[in-house]
């Protein structure tokens, strides 16, 4: 039986779909909680609601602020907490309820309830009558399976008891934005400084737009757009001071729009038509950072992003900080054309995929590398990552005069040994160059991968052959290990495979049968050669 592995041209795609397929899909939604919903499923809710009265009444004071672990705690009581008996009649008996479904030893779960949990705090305070809840889908399986619970961390939003896809981000921020659009408030209209300036305190990244009156075709684009955003907040205003309170940099015309983000590269002004697809694909170019660190929660939007050169700093954190600001320089003027990401090089489940790919998942230190997401090309920055090394590296990537890379183990030696090993640095002199030691020469090459189930049969098949033929000078033996090696004409995605390299046409190389005896591979490399030796001879 053979053993099928993607071909190292697809492994970039397959490692995205992997990740999309692994990571939630979700649901989310908005409205009040009926009075007819059981006591026993609002167990405890009013209490709660009057410890929430007496925290929100105490003085003001530095001696009584709640410290960040008792908000926490006070965010987690205000969601409904599911289990076996109340999650249908919650589910079915709310307009609309937004679903958390977690394991307690998931990492992505742990990372995801505390943004929900103040979200929950920001919703109740802007008086939304969201209904949120959460579920152990451990705990209660079968109630995680009865309202479509496969994963963890799952969001669903369920409208009278429908599920919708949840469409979001998964920020604290990003829930509140996407639940207020999906309640009929897609932009947030600011008439004053004092509004704008309490804003800001609130809202890290945000789309401002400008207008005379909010009527006419460029007004219904812009509301077009910002119901069909999922993570942006989208502002309207009429006064060019409070424009200004938010977008400083903001020009006093009829129609302005801009994105605002809390980092160097804080204010990017838009020029283009007033369409609602042209400003969402500027919304999308420009919504990430200058440098994006890659978590669990947003790696989807990462390796769904439009911009296709993704630029990868892989380093431990202290280190990433030294080079962070020389960082931030070199992506501004790749802004939109260059994605620039940052990963926790200590982090095994992040780190560690992306790595591999390189044969570097063992590096600890800073690794500089690309993806070409259109071609599913690699690229490597093979000298010291400086700010000029990397600047230059970014250039060539954007015109397309970077080398691609392609993993290789250190060059062999191969001295006295009846198969020669070939690795991805050595596969163009020992395999298809047409001369080999002076002469020309057929090789026969075998192909494998260490979790290959049959490839050490066939090894030793490959090690019999090699003996067989040791005395022809016009075939050379050799073997490559395709998991740690990597050639642009190396298409091989079953394993192991046995080729054949005519001297006369290394192009084409005939594929042997791997499940064949010792004795019929032994007549059928003879054949080849024999037929090769003819050739040679009427040409002679």
């Amino acid at each position: 039986m053979l053993i099928r592995k993607p071909t190292s041209k697809c492994v970039l795609f397959i490692f995205t779909i992997i990740l999309v397929l692994n990571y939630f899909a979700g649901i989310m939604a908005y409205e009040s909680v009926p009075n007819d919903i059981d006591d026993e499923d609002l167990e405890g809710i009013e209490e709660l609601l009057a410890v929430d009265k007496e925290v929100e009444q105490q003085p003001d004071g530095d001696s009584v602020r709640s410290s960040e672990a008792e908000v926490l705690t006070k965010a987690q009581r205000i969601v409904l907490e599911l289990n076996s008996d109340n999650t249908k009649r919650v589910v079915d008996g709310n307009e609309l309820v937004l679903v958390l479904g977690y394991a307690p030893w998931c990492p992505r779960s742990a990372e995801l309830m505390p943004q929900f949990a103040e979200a929950a705090t920001s919703l109740k305070e802007l008086g939304s009558p969201l209904l949120m809840a959460k579920l152990d889908a451990e705990r209660y399986p079968k109630a995680a399976s009865l309202i479509g619970i496969k994963g963890f961390p799952t969001l669903l939003l369920f409208v009278n008891g429908t599920s919708q896809d949840y469409t979001g981000g998964f920020t604290a921020e990003e829930i509140v934005i996407w639940a207020m659009k999906k309640t009929g408030v897609p932009v947030i209209r600011i008439t004053s400084v004092t509004e704008a300036e309490k804003f800001l305190k609130k809202y890290h990244t945000f789309v401002v737009g400008l207008f005379q009156k909010f009527e006419g075709p460029e007004y219904e684009e812009f509301v077009n757009a910002a119901k069909s955003d999922n993570e942006i907040q989208f502002v309207e205003v009429l006064n060019f001071e409070v424009a200004k309170v938010l977008f400083p940099d903001a020009q006093p015309t009829d129609i302005f729009l801009g994105i605002v983000k809390s980092e160097p590269e804080r204010y990017t002004s838009y020029d283009g038509a007033f369409q609602r697809d042209k400003i969402l694909e500027f919304v999308e170019y420009n919504k990430f950072p200058l440098v994006t660190k890659l978590t669990e929660i947003d790696s989807v939007r990462v390796h769904s992003s439009p911009v296709k050169l993704q630029v990868f700093v892989f380093a431990e954190e202290d280190s990433f900080k030294n080079l962070l600001e020389g960082l931030q320089d070199v992506a501004k003027p790749f802004k939109s054309k260059i994605m620039f990401i940052y990963v926790d090089i200590k982090d095994e489940n992040l780190a560690k995929p992306f790595l591999t790919l390189y044969g570097l998942e063992q590096s600890e230190d800073t690794v500089v590398a690309a993806f070409d997401n259109r071609v599913s090309k690699k690229f490597l920055l093979e000298s010291k990552p400086t700010r000029s090394k990397i600047e230059e590296f970014c250039t060539s990537l954007l015109h397309g005069t970077l080398s691609p890379y392609f993993k290789s183990q250190p060059i062999p030696d191969n001295r006295g040994a009846s198969i020669q090993t070939v690795v991805g640095k050595t596969f163009d002199n020992a395999v298809l160059s047409k001369y080999q030691e002076c002469a020309p020469r057929d090789s026969s090459s075998a192909v494998y991968t260490p979790w290959c189930i049959n490839c050490e049969a066939t090894s030793k098949h490959v090690e019999k052959l090699a003996k067989h033929f040791k005395n022809s000078d016009d075939l050379v033996f050799a073997r490559i290990d395709a998991s740690a090696n990597e050639h642009p004409k190396l298409l091989v995605d079953d394993y192991p495979t046995l080729l054949l390299y005519q001297a006369g046409d290394k192009a084409n190389p005939i594929k042997l049968s791997s499940k064949s005896s010792l004795k019929d591979l032994a007549a059928s490399i003879k054949k080849h050669l024999i037929a090769q030796g003819q050739v040679t001879k009427d040409e002679l």
